[in-house]
């Protein structure tokens, strides 16, 4: 069985907060799995279904951000479950916005979702974070956290939760590599800009200007930039060509 928590907090003044993408992802994954509707246990709201032929149970913790672990760690004790059958989805400010990272363990980095979780589950479970930006100043983290996502953010928000959602049976199988390279296939990230094509350096190495040939412009530079009027060269230029003055 794999448990998926969702972080974030409750109540609908909360519901659009970047602090609960967490949320966010967990409901749409719900919804694209066609999983059980949500009900009250353990604390928190929950959700079964499958992924991949994997038992899984959704979880959003109702605890409040700083207290998930109370929730997680009794769901987790309830079905015997280990750290590494875990997986919390939640937001990142050292992550720019949209950007995503998986990983099992590491540190909290100052969250205090995460810092509950570790204390109750142990930190040895799968986090997948996502990014939500640093707003430059650690004075206006709690309002840029606790904020709602502005109207720019929706045309990175929807697309990334999307695509969470259509391949969480990656995440089921433990295909971890083939899950953020769909993502970033999904989101454009992985795009490389076409390449602008490269001029084609002229004679010594300089490059030929637009609109005239290396024949052209070898041409050009090979003639003189004025005509003699006087001595040997003048008398023979008046010869073939006449005089045209």
């Amino acid at each position: 069985m794999l448990l998926i928590a969702g972080l974030g907090n409750p109540g609908p003044q909360y519901a659009r907060n970047r602090h609960n993408v967490g949320f966010m992802a967990a409901d749409a994954i719900a919804r694209r799995h066609s999983f059980s509707g949500f009900s009250k246990k353990f604390r928190s709201e929950i959700a079964e279904g499958t992924l991949a032929g994997e038992k899984v149970l959704l979880i959003k913790p109702m605890t409040f951000m700083n207290l998930s672990g109370d929730s997680v760690g009794e769901a987790m004790r309830f079905y015997k479950l280990k750290p590494a059958d875990i997986i919390v989805i939640h937001d990142e400010l050292d992550l720019a916005p949209g950007k995503i990272k998986l990983k099992v363990g590491g540190g909290n980095g100052g969250h205090n979702g995460l810092k509950s979780i570790d204390a109750h589950c142990g930190k040895d479970y799968k986090r997948l974070r996502i990014g939500i930006g640093h707003p430059g100043h650690k004075d206006r983290v709690n309002p840029h956290v606790l904020g709602d996502f502005a109207k720019a953010d929706q045309e990175w928000l929807e697309p990334l939760l999307d695509a969470i959602a259509d391949n969480a049976e990656l995440i089921a199988k433990g295909d971890d590599a083939g899950f953020l390279n769909k993502i970033a296939l999904a989101t454009g990230t992985a795009a490389p800009k076409p390449a602008k094509p490269e001029k084609t350096p002229a004679a010594g190495g300089k490059t030929a200007p637009a609109g005239k040939s290396h024949i052209r412009q070898a041409r050009n530079s090979a003639q003189p930039k004025t005509l003699p009027t006087s001595g040997p060269m003048a008398d023979m230029l008046k010869k073939l060509f006449g005089n045209k003055d």
